[in-house]
């Protein structure tokens, strides 16, 4: 058993702060010489880029479904041993989803921290902080966190009839120096910001000032170890895409190529002119349609991807890495761009969601799992080679289509789910 203070940061719903919250604790403690480590609840790319930043180290998934117990167990594990913090943002409302924030945290006792936007109440806020802390009473509970506080006299009517039990871990200032600003698929990553480091050190400043200090409870961690993986992809060179266009990257994928026994190599489809040395290529999700036009005027990187693939050389294509392995893609303002044409099919951006859930795939080669977030409709006359389905009964099902080499899908993939599966995705 390892033993380090850790804290479940989650909320009654989206856009109440939690990520800003969760890097001014992580900010806070590592200014303070300690060592901390952040995970995130369920599939995201975004929060994590900005939680890295904060605590300056790689920020893992946490996900019950689409890695599995065993997965999250190991890597808090791991983190409990060279860690003095452990911090998890979990994800929508605290009793959102399945799995939930809430089940993840009662799996491994991680106490919650409840943050709530408090800008639009006063008294209500006790109901609120209460439903949240006693809705399961097997919920290990730290405290709640007033958000976006107007002054100090609306931090104590938002405290008025909270129970004397329930802790009280502050009232964090509206500020817009810590505004994260948004856009479709969530917050702007790290990179997208050149303020990002000042931002973060405002909201460490701010929770020095009004948030608790001190460190948490220790949380008991049981040891577990993530499983060795054979070396089936033994100097195999990858490229993989990762510029502001294709950013959505889990580390843990990256992990599992390298413990595969692959070379990673990255490259900028939109910048570079030709592909690194490589036999298979990653084109991961991100925002393709925001850099049409760069995209499309790259026509040696074009050509060289279409040469690749023409090779017979795997390529796997997520997302925004089958948008632009497609004929064309039309942003949302209506303008049009031929990208890679390897796929017979359009896609134009959408003003509205269309699709969020989880996905389990069975491929010839096996069974993958990820999850499914975009807001673009696909038109293409080929055929799916399967069709993921959803564990939670939603209708969402994303197709899969290979031709020759190149597998694409809407699914942004977990490596962890299968490793031997995605060895031979990219095995030439």
């Amino acid at each position: 058993m390892r033993f380090c203070p850790a804290l479940f940061i989650s909320a009654p719903a989206s856009n109440q702060g939690k990520t800003t919250v969760t890097a001014a604790l992580a900010a806070y403690h590592r200014g303070l010489g300690r060592r901390v480590r952040v995970f995130k609840t369920g599939p995201d790319f975004i929060d994590p880029t900005i939680l890295e930043t904060a605590s300056g180290q790689a920020v893992y998934q946490l996900d019950l479904w689409m890695g599995s117990v065993e997965e999250c167990r190991a890597r808090l594990y791991q983190a409990a041993g060279e860690a003095d913090l452990i911090l998890i943002e979990g994800v929508m409302g605290l009793f959102d989803g399945k799995p939930s924030s809430a089940e993840l945290a009662k799996q491994f006792g991680v106490p919650i921290l409840a943050v709530i936007d408090a800008g639009a109440m006063a008294q209500t806020f006790a109901a609120l902080a209460v439903g949240l802390a006693r809705l399961d009473s097997d919920l290990p509970f730290f405290g709640v966190l007033a958000n976006r506080v107007a002054s100090a006299r609306h931090a104590e009517m938002l405290t008025e009839h909270l129970p004397s039990d329930l802790q009280f871990c502050g009232a964090l200032p509206r500020a817009a120096e810590i505004t994260l600003p948004e856009r479709h698929l969530g917050l702007l990553q790290a990179a997208e910001l050149p303020d990002i480091a000042a931002r973060i050190a405002h909201a460490a400043t701010l929770w020095q000032q009004h948030g608790v200090t001190e460190l948490p409870a220790e949380v008991g961690f049981v040891p577990a170890q993530l499983p060795t993986l054979e070396r089936a992809l033994n100097g195999v060179k990858i490229a993989v895409a990762r510029d502001a266009a294709f950013s959505f990257l889990y580390q843990a994928n990256l992990d599992v190529l390298s413990a595969l026994g692959a070379t990673l190599c990255f490259f900028s489809p939109l910048h570079d002119a030709l592909l690194p040395v490589c036999d298979s290529v990653y084109l991961p999700g991100g925002y393709p349609e925001l850099h049409l036009q760069k995209l499309s005027a790259n026509a040696l990187m074009l050509a060289d991807l279409r040469r690749h693939h023409a090779a017979q050389k795997p390529i796997l294509a997520e997302c925004g890495g089958m948008l632009y392995a497609l004929q064309t893609l039309t942003d949302k303002d209506g303008a049009s761009a031929n990208l890679l044409g390897l796929l017979d099919g359009t896609a134009t951006m959408q003003p509205r969601l269309a699709a969020l859930a989880l996905q389990s795939v069975t491929l010839p080669q096996g069974t993958l799992r990820g999850h499914t977030f975009h807001y673009s409709k696909l038109a293409t006359s080929l055929l799916s080679v399967t069709q993921g389905l959803c564990p939670n009964g939603y209708t969402t099902s994303e197709a899969v289509y290979q031709q020759d080499r190149l597998t694409a899908s809407y699914i942004h993939f977990y490596f962890p789910s299968n490793p031997a599966v995605v060895a031979q995705l990219f095995l030439p």
